[in-house]
């Protein structure tokens, strides 16, 4: 193997791994829930903070993390990541109080959100447009499918094994093979761009629109959505999102150019990948409420159930990296949008109490995730059309931020429809009922996904002429190149020489 080749496979393992890393700290602390309340005295609510912590600094920080990556280099934004995710788990892992836990939740947070938008942006850096992206962007949505599957199972052997602290310091390991294939990736690390600023009013407005928008969504689980809390919280969320619009429109240089959003490629696979993770997000807690409260599978029982959704989203992202070239992203994306609702729609009809494995969970799982596995490599590949080199952390924080946020509302609104179908009701009828309502609009969403790529995502090959963004000084970047593909030793298919062939 050359030297080009494996600098090039080192650095898409770190992605994957990377990857995988903040998808299983996403689900992997929730079957520990009730441990780490037993032994650090948290009450109910606080309880929540566990998990919402993590995804509140995430979603809040994640176009400031894909920012600074473009400005100061993938590198060293990678490398601070790791140190600072791998130091809150520690710190998590060692937590004697709540509020201990909770901080290190919280930075673990900020630690994801400068690493998952480099981990997009070193693919579509090191991986020309073509099949060898492709494949890789399919590798990408792999990890992040097994990520949050193996969490729900780690989660619980661990527990089982270990205690809650293990679920914290798993991280450890993973942080240091990402480090060494750092090293070993031939990553160099580049000056940051002298004639690159950041925007600080844009980072400070998105970030406090962001967290506030993801923190209201969060508070419907135990607010009412028209309670003076809730409704203050979104309405101060959309106040600084606008203001935060209107900062961009007249900075030099912006968090997030809006040009970026005018080629059509770029704006639909953000507005797809926010309805795609509506409906996906919430249907993945469903699923889990629905095996533990009704069908009453153990933890561990349940995350087993869980791995034939990660087989099927590796079989689907595999169908993509072999059709794309002949479908064309709109195509794709659609069936696979439409077959995710189609899964979706068989937990709706078979989201009985007295369901079985087989029909209930396996079949609609199998079908769900081949459809989702198929949106990935289309998602990634339209995110990231006629973006220059050096916005390509800009595109990734906003794709990321789309999935976050997205995941946030589409949780938030289910599990009050969801409430409103159950009722007072605590029988497993009764919350199979309201679980098979939300499965529902699970699917519609998916389904309206699909409609939405079809329509405005070309059907073969890149986007059209008129899809791209108009050159000229509203849209040209704003400053030259500070990392491209010149900062890796080498640019392989990540399947090898034989992926010549689509």
């Amino acid at each position: 193997m050359s030297d080009q080749s494996r600098h090039t496979r080192w650095l898409l393992s770190v992605a994957l791994t990377v990857q995988f890393m903040v998808a299983l700290d996403m689900s992997v602390v929730n079957v520990a829930l009730p441990d780490m309340r037993g032994d650090l005295g948290f009450t109910p609510q606080g309880l929540l903070w566990v998990v919402n912590a993590y995804a509140l600094a995430f979603g809040g920080l994640l176009m400031l993390g894909g920012r600074l990556a473009d400005l100061f280099g993938s590198r060293r934004i990678l490398t601070a990541g790791l140190v600072l995710f791998g130091a809150a788990s520690l710190a998590g892992g060692l937590a004697r109080s709540p509020g201990g836990l909770i901080a290190a939740r919280a930075v673990q947070g900020i630690g994801a959100a400068a690493l998952a938008p480099v981990a997009f942006a070193l693919i579509a850096l090191a991986f020309p447009a073509g099949p060898a992206r492709s494949r890789a962007l399919g590798l990408w949505g792999m990890a992040g499918a097994a990520g949050g599957a193996v969490g729900v199972l780690a989660g619980g052997v661990l527990t089982d094994a270990a205690g809650w602290r293990a679920v914290m310091l798993v991280n450890g390991p993973i942080v240091g093979f990402a480090l060494v294939g750092a090293v070993r990736s031939g990553l160099r690390g580049e000056p940051a761009r002298t004639n690159g600023r950041l925007d600080v009013a844009g980072a400070l407005l998105a970030t406090a629109g962001t967290t506030l928008l993801v923190l209201g969504l969060v508070r419907t689980s135990t607010d009412a959505w028209g309670s003076a809390r809730t409704l203050g919280t979104l309405g101060a969320a959309v106040l600084l999102l606008t203001v935060f619009v209107v900062v961009e429109l007249r900075a030099r240089t912006p968090l997030l150019r809006p040009g970026l959003l005018r080629g059509r490629p770029v704006l639909t696979a953000n507005v797809v990948c926010l309805l795609l993770s509506s409906g996906q997000f919430a249907a993945f807690y469903f699923v889990s409420l629905y095996m533990q409260q009704v069908l009453d599978y153990g933890p561990t029982a349940a995350g087993v159930a869980f791995l034939p959704f990660s087989a099927g989203v590796v079989a689907g992202s595999l169908v993509a990296t072999r059709t794309v070239a002949a479908l064309g992203t709109g195509r794709l994306l659609a069936l696979g949008g439409f077959l995710a609702a189609l899964g979706l729609a068989g937990f709706a009809v078979t989201a009985e109490a007295d369901g079985g494995f087989l029909y209930s969970i396996l079949g609609p799982s199998l079908v769900c995730s081949i459809g989702i596995g198929m949106c990935f490599v289309p998602l990634g590949t339209a995110a990231t059309t006629d973006v220059a080199p050096e916005e390509t952390g800009m595109a990734s924080g906003l794709l990321n931020s789309s999935r976050q946020v997205g995941g946030s509302l589409g949780l938030a609104v289910l599990v009050t429809v969801a409430a409103r179908v159950t009722g007072d009701g605590n029988r497993p009828a009764d919350l199979a009922a309201g679980y098979s309502a939300a499965f529902w609009v699970c699917a519609g969403l998916l389904t309206v996904a699909a409609l939405v790529a079809l329509v405005l995502l070309p059907g073969r090959g890149r986007a059209a002429a008129a899809g791209a963004p108009e050159a000229g000084p509203e849209t040209a970047p704003v400053a030259g190149p500070e990392i491209s593909q010149k900062s890796f030793q080498g640019t392989v298919d990540p399947a090898g020489p034989r992926s010549t062939q689509g």
